[in-house]
């Protein structure tokens, strides 16, 4: 047996597979994703997340007996992004930013006017002051300096739960993803030479060192045993970060098949062993195999926008979610039923957060289309719709960028438990869309990890074959097909170019989103 514990933003999971890859037990704790002491931050102290941790694991092991005897290994998945700064002595030294923190560094001395002027030639310029302003590093050291002078150790969070576990700084390859000084080609901390190294300049005594997926970090201790309810002695696994962990236990491990999140953050990934950038100076991502790298497409927002619609326009579908013990999104899934695909002509551009990598930093969400016919129904799907049209376009350009063309789709994430979410992501991207046989992809990719690791199974793909499947397959409808091909090609792909000068228009008079 194999155990994954899974920190995502909005729950903590610790999940019992079998190595036919089936969940025999699972314990969920809700947690505050993060408190804003002003607007557009977004913190959590660290030892939140720990106490979390260790809440979550003693109710897992209370509830499954004897059973602890035959876990195997433990294995982490993690969010991505959030980092911790911590002291010699390994505390806390101010609360972790989380990913979704929206503060912003001064640019400071570089990239200096000859760097400028190259990268404006190449339409970069932009791209790579977004990443020095959002870089986390470099507020704390612009704005808190005493703290960065003290700091001994930063961490992301997986880095930082891997310390408590084991008592040391290792990491994963595969959960380095942010803006620190990490070489995306060669898998390694950047030399001091590396634009990375210049755009987030982290002293390398601060960072943790890394370790490749399926090797092991470490094993538990008695006193963190006593604390957690985990064996003592149990190996932990180096697994990789949830979006990756997603993209294996979703069972792609081949450039032929494309995985879609329909997550708080949407994504299209693609696993390759070369690496690519889909956009300039974007790079591709650890994969949770070793030496793959991960495409990835990214619709911040993703169904975030579902809980927005929930919150502002789902009283109703909540109240009969309270009566009948059901989810909300059975009661909105019924909903459109009976909306026929192109919601009656409404289109939706989901660029509703500032900073998108692509279009540019001016993009705004947007809805076309409305007229006296339309309700919040036809609301609610153009949505799912418009998240289903960006990530086509995310995969058309991994496939002209990689030259791999892609046959089928594994879909992920809350959005995979809609049959009509599904059935409209194979009517877009016109192609077979798959449902695995566990929702707990995250979990699941992170248990394969151990199992390679633990020479359970020989390779990645021999365990991909064993421990994943598809419950559901939902194939193109053709008469869907030829709607929505016409209404992405003649009217979403067509959207952005020409709102783009109102888009300017509106963040010149009303200064959102800031320009860089």
């Amino acid at each position: 047996m194999l155990l994954s514990l899974d920190i995502g933003t909005q729950s903590i999971r610790m999940i019992l597979f079998n190595r036919q890859g089936a969940v025999l037990h699972a314990v969920k704790t809700d947690i505050v994703a993060y408190t804003a002491p002003t607007p557009g931050r977004a913190e959590q102290n660290p030892d939140y997340f720990w106490e979390k941790v260790k809440e979550t694991s003693l109710r897992f092991f209370s509830e499954i007996g004897d059973t602890k005897k035959n876990i195997k290994a433990l294995s982490l998945t993690s969010q991505r992004g959030t980092v911790v700064n911590l002291d010699k002595n390994g505390n806390p030294l101010r609360p972790a930013i989380v990913w979704l923190d929206q503060r912003l560094a001064d640019v400071g001395k570089f990239p200096q006017l000859h760097w400028q002027m190259a990268l404006r030639t190449v339409g970069q310029r932009e791209a790579v002051i977004h990443a020095i302003k959002n870089a986390e590093c470099n507020w704390i050291m612009q704005n808190e300096p005493q703290i960065w002078a003290e700091t001994d150790k930063y961490l992301f969070l997986s880095g930082y739960i891997i310390f408590k576990l084991t008592g040391l700084y290792k990491d994963s390859v595969g959960n380095t993803v942010g803006y620190v000084p990490f070489n995306y080609k060669k898998h390694e901390w950047a030399s001091r030479s590396h634009l990375n190294f210049k755009m987030f300049p982290i002293e390398r005594s601060k960072l943790p060192d890394l370790v490749s997926p399926g090797e092991i970090l470490g094993t538990i201790s008695a006193e963190i045993s006593a604390q957690t309810g985990i064996p003592e002695g149990l190996p932990l696994i180096a697994a990789a970060s949830d979006k990756a962990c997603e993209v294996l236990g979703a069972g792609v491990s081949a450039p032929g098949t494309a995985c879609l999140s329909y997550g708080t953050t949407a994504t299209v990934q693609t696993s390759h062993e070369k690496y690519y950038e889909l956009i300039t100076f974007f790079p591709s991502y650890p994969s949770a195999v070793p030496g793959y790298f991960n495409t990835e497409i990214m619709i911040y927002r993703g169904f975030w926008m579902i809980n927005w619609f929930k919150n502002e326009f789902g009283h109703r579908e909540l109240e009969l979610a309270r009566e009948t013990g059901l989810p909300a999104e059975y009661f909105f899934d019924e909903m459109i039923s009976n909306i026929p695909p192109g919601a009656m002509g409404l289109t939706l551009q989901p660029y509703w957060s500032p900073g998108v990598k692509r279009p540019g930093t001016e993009a705004k969400g947007a809805i076309i289309g409305f007229g006296d016919v339309h309700t919040r129904a036809h609301v609610y799907r153009a949505i799912l719709e418009g998240l289903a049209y960006a990530l086509k376009e995310g995969l058309d350009r991994t496939v002209a960028r990689t030259g791999r063309t892609v046959t089928k789709i594994i879909v992920s994430g809350g959005g995979s438990q809609s049959a009509n979410a599904m059935q409209l992501t194979a009517d877009i991207f016109n192609l077979p869309a798959e449902k695995p046989h566990t929702y707990e992809t995250s979990a699941l990719g992170a248990a394969i990890n151990a199992a390679v690791g633990l020479g359970i199974y020989p390779d990645y793909q021999t365990a991909v074959r064993n421990m994943c499947r598809t419950s559901e397959t939902y194939m193109p409808n053709p008469q869907n097909v030829a709607v929505y091909k016409a209404l992405y090609n003649d009217v979403y792909l067509k959207m952005y170019q020409k709102l783009r000068p109102l888009y300017n228009n509106i963040r010149k008079i009303i200064g959102y989103p800031e320009k860089i």
